[in-house]
């Protein structure tokens, strides 16, 4: 269930299937009323299918909770502003990442993960930890049978970010986006320092394609995240995309100049 982080979604979906035995409802029942069919339901209870924000948000109409399991997945884990970025993520077929200043979470390891994440002063070493695995358990869409191509755009400057102390996490981290490039359907492009100012300095962007033909959008800023799927605000990003795009090196050139700067902090 990777949607939603184990173990909260083992315990999430525990508490739906005791309030909907409560209700004295069948999986039938409650997948009328949540819009999901009665082997839907059977496949979430059974831990055979991820527990996404679409099902917890029905749960929720469906037991007429007022939000209660949304607001719970919110406070425990994951944030709910995120979650349906999570559904997109894992059911893309293509997938599009820039980012001006860290390096994608998808491609992060597991120790440049924790770096970013403590530098947040209010997680305790528990939030930390379970955020650390949430991220990494992120990256299994990577490993899928069929996985989504993924292209990443990252700035130059999140290339060389290190600093004191931090030289061979970064040299690990290079060499992992290296061998990450090798698989056939991951491309990653770098934006030289001599682009000088351009459109992605505004900050990052996540676009994916799903299964039925549309795209979604993401948006993250200090406070959260935003999901984006009008149109017109699509258009927008596909724009800045295509501009940001043009701007980065092929990906031979940029993976030659990955593995140069690893090597310097090897």
């Amino acid at each position: 269930m990777a949607d939603v982080p184990d173990p909260l979604a083992d315990f999430v979906v525990a508490e739906i299937r005791r309030a909907r035995g409560a209700a004295g409802m069948t999986q039938e029942t409650f997948g009328r009323g949540a819009g999901f069919s009665a082997s839907h339901v059977s496949a979430v209870e059974g831990g055979t299918r991820a527990l996404t924000i679409d099902f917890i948000k029905g749960a929720d109409r469906a037991l007429s909770t007022g939000g209660l399991f949304e607001r719970l997945v919110s406070k425990l884990g994951t944030p709910s502003w995120f979650l349906p970025w999570l559904d997109a993520e894992r059911n893309a077929t293509q997938l599009r990442y820039f980012e001006p200043n860290l390096i994608p979470g998808l491609l992060q390891t597991e120790a440049y993960a924790r770096a970013v994440l403590r530098l947040d002063p209010r997680l305790a070493d528990s939030e930390v930890d379970r955020r650390v695995a949430g991220r990494i358990e992120r990256q299994d869409v990577l490993d899928r049978d069929d996985p989504p191509q993924l292209v990443a755009v990252i700035d130059m400057s999140a290339v060389h970010r290190a600093g004191e102390g931090f030289e061979k996490l970064m040299a690990q981290q290079l060499n992992h986006l290296v061998a990450c490039a090798e698989r056939p359907n991951i491309s990653i492009h770098v934006v030289p320092a001599e682009s000088g100012l351009y459109a992605g300095l505004s900050g990052p962007l996540s676009l994916a394609h799903l299964g039925d033909g549309s795209w979604i959008g993401h948006l993250e800023s200090q406070l959260g995240g935003d999901v984006v799927s009008q149109p017109a605000d699509l258009a927008t990003l596909f724009e800045r995309w295509e501009s940001i795009r043009n701007e980065a090196l092929p990906r031979r050139q940029s993976l030659d100049l990955i593995m140069g700067v690893a090597g310097q902090w090897t």
